[in-house]
């Protein structure tokens, strides 16, 4: 009886296999698989496909790896600090360019906004940073200017800080109102990453040559080892899907949906980010396949913008820590300045 127990208590349970499975690696498999099922022919030229595009854009991603490594090992996240010293106004400038360029996950500025709001903090700085970072980082900038070009990933850095701006100035504005009143939740809650510098790294100052520090080189080499694999493997599977994409939709549909320069498609552009939105690394192949096939400049920065700030985890770290008036307010201030950005590059580009 003991070794019928301890045989089933050993024998690897279906969710626990898929808890601890690569999720990005099976959705991989599972598209190819689907694609060899209904068309065998088309397996090689995709698996080919998906990874030229890979090897064209890894210099790209190298330099990314390498870039945001740097900045996590100098500890350059204490410079945050800085952006809520201040007038009002300033601090929330200041607040939306850190978020705008700073390498950090939407989860990892949980512990900054939870100590800043728990001190006082003004709810306009914080939201500023809140909206500005998910968008754009050193890693999000050099693929995305690999795939769309340079100036759009110039564009979605200033639309990212603009937006951070705008939001933390209507906030700051309506600080009185009911909505904004009272706007923490009982409990802060830690990170969801599994390292964060947190609230201690307001006081640090960047290292910048670290090298001769042994935990700082661990943080470089643990950082590049771990956004590496990230991103290679979320890379791939875009690249994968950009392929199937191209072969079965046709341009006529995305052109007639979101094509065009009227405000529809840009309108259409940010509802649709939020659901189709994967994470700001894998995003950027799949807009540039649709760009290919007719999808107007506006509407694939405001499907972007939109998407950034409303995927799960950037809605996640915001929805932890303030109450529901307050995270209704994000997401339409984010809709808001999202379609604004795409209107605007759609006038410019």
């Amino acid at each position: 009886m003991s070794d019928a127990s301890q045989t089933r208590s050993s024998a690897i349970k279906p969710a626990a296999l898929w808890r601890g499975a690569d999720k990005a690696i099976l959705v991989t498999l599972a598209a190819l698989a689907v694609l060899a099922f209904f068309d065998l022919n088309a397996l090689g030229p995709v698996i080919a496909s998906g990874f030229g595009s890979l090897a064209h854009t890894a210099p790209f991603i190298l330099f990314a790896i390498f870039s945001v490594a740097y900045l996590k090992a100098t500890g350059a996240e204490g410079l945050v600090a800085k952006a809520f010293t201040g007038p009002p106004v300033r601090m929330i400038i200041f607040a939306a360019i850190v978020g705008g360029v700073a390498p950090f996950c939407s989860c990892e500025v949980i512990p900054f906004v939870s100590a800043l709001l728990a001190l006082g903090a003004p709810l306009g700085a914080v939201m500023a940073l809140w909206l500005a970072s998910p968008l754009m980082d050193p890693a999000q900038f050099a693929i995305t200017g690999s795939a769309l070009g340079f100036d759009f990933a110039i564009a979605k850095t200033v639309a990212a800080i603009s937006v951070g701006i705008g939001g933390g100035l209507v906030t700051q504005l309506l600080s009185g109102t009911a909505v904004f009143s009272d706007p923490l939740k009982i409990a802060p809650v830690k990170s969801c990453c599994s390292k964060s510098s947190g609230p201690s790294g307001f006081d640090q100052k960047p290292q910048w040559k670290f090298w001769g520090e042994a935990d700082r080189t661990a943080t470089f080499r643990e950082t590049t080892l771990t956004n590496g694999a990230f991103l290679f493997k979320w890379l791939l599977i875009a690249y994968i899907f950009e392929a199937m994409m191209t072969r079965y939709v046709p341009a006529e549909f995305v052109a007639g949906f979101l094509g065009g320069e009227g405000v529809q498609p840009v309108i259409l552009g940010a509802i649709l980010g939020g659901p189709a939105y994967l994470n700001g690394y894998a995003a950027v192949p799949l807009v540039a396949g649709l760009v290919d096939r007719g999808m107007s400049q506006g509407a694939a920065l405001s499907f972007m913008m939109a998407g950034g700030v409303s995927c799960i985890p950037a809605a996640i770290a915001v929805y932890a820590l303030v109450k529901r008036k307050v995270f209704a307010a994000y997401l339409g201030l984010a809709f808001v300045g999202s379609v604004s950005a795409g209107l605007v590059w759609q006038a410019i580009a």
